[in-house]
């Protein structure tokens, strides 16, 4: 006896597969990274990211005209700074004519309705690559969040939409949250990376800033006394629970493929806009195999990004956006 029901009916033919499917991607899920780098006429492949680049304002202006056209609406900034302008606690961060202050500035102008999100830790100023300040071989938390508060309200006074605090100290978020409060920036939004672990795929990034930690004595090799243990699934509940208790409007999973377990684990607990960070290591894997022919480059591509939809991601950080966008019309 056949069986009445026969799944197979629904994938007949593109038309009817279309009509059913339950995950599309969408120029409005992306936000687009951007590496902002000091002087002029400047524009710098990243070795390890083909295809991806450092720039200077003068060319992130072009950038940000270009990605408005291709209907992508969100940045997300990070800075590379001068070796001579970093120290121990990040003081060139809070430079009201610092280089993320400008750049924040240049593209509001350049495009007002862009909704910009800065990246807020110490390591691309801190002498050594750390996201916290190092005070007898350890991060400290409370003075590292003092210095984030600070780093916050310069980029809301910049005219920041959205602050992304990517460090993972304790009580960061509560701390951005009083001081924008206080400071009249009520309306100036958190972007938390609520569950960022201690990943091996954040190579790249790192080259991409300079912003490694440095191998010295009383300096941690690494950020796993910050950053989350792969290990733990549970972690990443409680990680998020409390930065939305503090204040957080979005959370965050970083990095994304090896972590779709804990976008669906926060998916069915919390009710705030999750994102996801697909980064540089996922990046840079496809483009060397598609590069080798051992990959479709593009089917690959979108397939890893649905599924980060698909778990339950409301918004998508990818290197891959412009070329997603270019693909899903």
């Amino acid at each position: 006896m056949y069986p009445y029901q026969r799944p197979r009916r629904l994938r007949k033919s593109k038309a009817i597969r279309d009509l059913v499917q339950e995950t599309r991607l969408h120029p409005d899920d992306f936000i687009v990274p951007l590496f902002i780098i000091e002087g002029q006429n400047k524009k710098e492949e990243i070795p390890s990211m083909p295809g991806y680049f450092r720039m200077t304002l003068d060319h992130i202006k072009k950038e940000v005209k270009e990605i408005w056209r291709m209907g992508l609406k969100s940045v997300l900034l990070f800075v590379k700074v001068d070796d001579n302008l970093k120290d121990n606690t990040g003081q060139a961060a809070i430079d009201e004519n610092g280089l993320m202050q400008q750049a924040i500035k240049s593209i509001k102008d350049t495009v007002p309705e862009m909704y910009v999100m800065t990246d807020v830790a110490l390591d691309p100023f801190s002498s050594l690559g750390h996201d916290g300040i190092v005070k007898n071989g350890k991060i400290v938390n409370d003075e590292t969040v003092e210095m984030l508060a600070k780093m916050g309200l310069s980029h809301a006074k910049a005219g920041a939409d959205m602050l992304a605090p990517s460090d993972m100290m304790d009580g960061r978020i509560r701390a951005l949250r009083e001081t924008l409060e206080e400071n009249s920036f009520d309306d100036v939004g958190i972007m938390s990376y609520s569950a960022k672990y201690a990943s091996a795929f954040y190579g790249p990034f790192r080259d991409a800033l300079d912003s490694a930690p440095v191998d010295e004595v009383n300096v941690p090799k690494d950020k796993s006394t910050y950053q989350m243990n792969p290990a733990n699934r549970n972690t990443a509940i409680t990680e998020t629970l409390l930065d939305i208790e503090e204040g957080a409007d979005i959370v965050m999973v970083k990095p994304g493929l090896c972590y779709l377990d804990i976008v669906r684990d926060l998916a069915n607990t919390i009710e705030h806009p999750i994102a996801v960070y697909q980064v540089s290591g996922e990046y840079a894997m496809l483009k060397a195999a598609a590069e080798k022919g051992w990959l479709d480059h593009d089917a690959v591509m979108l397939e890893q990004l649905t599924s980060i939809k698909r778990a339950g991601a409301s918004l998508i950080a990818s290197y891959f956006a412009k070329e997603a966008v270019k693909l899903i019309g």
